[in-house]
């Protein structure tokens, strides 16, 4: 997430990454890990986008880099 702060990251785009295939895709661990991190950043950094997935927002004044094109 750190390394895309200001887009939405998916929860099946976490999964895969952080998984083998056969992980149990209707396993909460991705929402508990969420929910630690909040804890730790804060509520407004680890925001959820319903229906898309998990925001980490930039820090107050920068705005989030754009990729190269």
């Amino acid at each position: 997430m750190m390394h895309h702060v200001g887009r939405v990251i998916s929860r099946t785009e976490l999964v895969e990454h952080l998984y083998d295939q056969d992980f149990d895709r209707d396993s909460n661990t991705i929402e508990v890990f969420v929910g630690r991190l909040r804890k730790k950043l804060g509520t407004d950094q680890l925001q959820t986008v319903r229906g898309l997935g998990y925001l980490l927002a930039p820090p107050e004044g920068e705005t989030p880099a754009r990729p190269a094109r």
